[in-house]
């Protein structure tokens, strides 16, 4: 369903980066694709892609992902793999980018061989990660993801979730909010995605039924 061969994901920590872009990473693969997802997460130790690295082998998906990954090195080495994924036009490509404005920063580098091929930014927003959402923090951190990746977010995407406690109706109460921030951004909402479970029915801009790989440790 990417509109672009390479598609990055942003936003803040927890917001459900990783579990949007194992998706559609992994509805690229189930669509012929040859496909590659990189973990360009350098500061969060949850929540990464590749810890799905089993996953991913089995449906055929390289990953490609720092040296420290899983293991106990202080500082990353970003993979140099990735630029050469970034110049072949026969790979589709998924980029899950560290969270806040201090994750963006490993995709900077890459930020002039990204400017060269048409790519698609996604942000990813979980009205539900605070108690009381507030626009305008989520525009600060919007433009400081943007001036450390040197790149522009093109797409937002609806990644509401309570875990387990997920419901249609907290779908549905988020996108007043969605609405708003496009509003104010003049960028689309690409993707709502929601659990499999909750779709059949529900109308949201770009319903996108998704399997959660994603657990906090309080739900495994």
């Amino acid at each position: 369903m990417q509109q672009t061969r390479i598609t990055i994901v942003c936003g803040h920590y927890g917001a459900g980066k990783t579990n949007l872009s194992v998706n559609l990473a992994l509805r690229a693969a189930a669509e012929g694709k040859r496909t590659v997802i990189a973990d360009l997460d350098i500061v969060n130790p949850y929540f990464r892609t590749a810890d799905f690295a089993a996953l991913m082998e089995r449906q055929g998906i390289e990953l490609v992902a720092p040296r420290f990954a899983n293991t106990n090195l202080d500082i990353p080495i970003l993979p140099p793999r990735l630029g050469a994924v970034i110049d072949n036009p026969s790979t589709q490509l998924v980029i899950d980018v560290g969270g806040d404005a201090d994750g963006a920063v490993a995709l900077g580098s890459y930020h002039e061989k990204l400017s060269r091929q048409p790519f698609e930014m996604l942000y990813a927003v979980n009205v539900r990660r605070y108690l009381e959402p507030d626009l305008e923090a989520e525009l600060r951190l919007m433009a400081a993801i943007e001036e450390s990746s040197r790149l522009k977010i093109t797409h937002l995407v609806n990644t509401t979730n309570l875990g387990r406690e997920t419901t249609r109706e907290v779908l549905l109460e988020s996108a007043p909010y969605l609405e708003e921030l496009s509003r104010r951004t003049g960028l689309p909402v690409l993707y709502t995605a929601a659990e499999e479970s909750l779709c059949d029915g529900l109308q949201l801009p770009g319903l996108l039924p998704v399997k959660i790989y994603v657990r906090a440790p309080w739900e495994n």
